[in-house]
Order: C-alpha cells, then structure tokens, then sequence
C-alpha cells in the first residue's frame, strides 16, 4: 500500500526539471552595489562579490583596493539557466554601470572600479559582444561603451564581511549607495525602462 501511494504521488507529482547551473562573472565598480541587483532575480541561486582580473593570488581587500594587484572589484553569479538567461544577466548589468568610464565608476576611482565582463565560455563573449554593439547602436550614451570583455581568471571570493552587505549594514550601505551618484545616475539614464 505504501508503494502504491508513492507511486501515485510520483505520478501526480512529477519531478521538476533539474536545474542547469551556470555561472557568470561581472565588475561594475563596489562589488556591495553590484551584488544587490542580482540577488533579486528570480534563478540566480548566489552572487559572491570579490576580485578577479589580475596577477596577485588571494588579494585582500587592501591590496586591491590601493590598485596595485592587477584585480578589480567583481561578482561571481550562480544562475540556473533554465529559469534566467546570461542576455538577461546582461541587460541587468547594463542598467547598473556608467559604461562610458574607463577609469572606475562613480566616486570609486581607478582602475581596479572599472566596469567588465568577463567571459568564461565562446557563447558568453558572442552574447557580451552583441549587447555591447545594441547598447553603442541605441545612442544611449553620448560617449563610447568602453566597458571591457575579456576572457575570466581565477575569482577570489572576498572577505566575510564584504558578502551581503548590503544585508548586514543596511543603514551604511544605503547611505554609501546614495552619497555615490549611482542610482541618480542610472534613473536619469533609464528612466523610460524597467
């Protein structure tokens, strides 16, 4: 009896379809600004903030931060593709970045703030490509898109208390978001668009 009643559930209730995880990697300036964004799409499973880019292993917040090793301010995204596409990832990162800044974003300065994608499959750089070229195409921005593609290294998650801070130090963070111009800047850029 047992039996026949799993089964019927099995048959009422068939099992979802196994999630196909994918990741994604994109720098946008502070990672806390990037990280928050993506957490709220519906299929992204994590997003990691932390550093990627350049030629020092296990770089501390410091030494990045100072520009010295090479990385930039990053986050690796966990996504189930089946449920969020990476062009969907990437129309977000667009509305999150001024990608006409080679040299930072926003109050963050230098180059280890500046806005790339870094791709980690051919498909992934094909798609970074063409939503680079609409993006240049919409005459969206009055200055070239400079943002960089560039093929992923090794990603350093950061420290502790970089993950999710904008959980942990909400007061903080909302504070350093708006002091930084972003969200000013990217209303008055997307105003029109979801």
């Amino acid at each position: 009896m047992i039996y026949f009643i799993t089964l019927l559930t099995l048959i009422v209730y068939p099992i979802s379809a196994k999630e196909k995880l994918e990741t994604a990697i994109f720098a946008g300036g502070c990672f806390w600004c990037m990280e928050s964004p993506f957490e709220k799409v519906p299929g992204v499973k994590d997003v990691v903030s932390g550093y990627t880019g350049g030629n020092k292993d296990n770089p501390t917040y410091e030494e990045v931060s100072s520009g010295t090793t090479g990385h930039v301010e990053a986050i690796l995204i966990t996504y189930d593709s089946n449920k969020v596409s990476y062009e969907q990832l990437l129309y977000i990162f667009w509305r999150q970045i001024d990608p006409t800044d080679s040299d930072g974003q926003f109050v963050d300065r230098g180059k280890q703030y500046r806005s790339v994608i870094f791709y980690q499959t051919k498909e992934q750089k094909a798609l970074a490509e063409k939503s680079k070229m609409e993006l240049d195409k919409s005459k969206r921005f009055e200055a070239p898109i400079v943002t960089e593609i560039i093929s992923a290294t090794k990603f350093y998650p950061a420290e502790d208390y970089h993950q999710d801070y904008y959980k942990k130090n909400p007061v903080r963070y909302n504070y350093y978001r708006y002091g930084s111009g972003r969200d000013q800047f990217l209303k008055k850029i997307w105003q029109k668009e979801p």
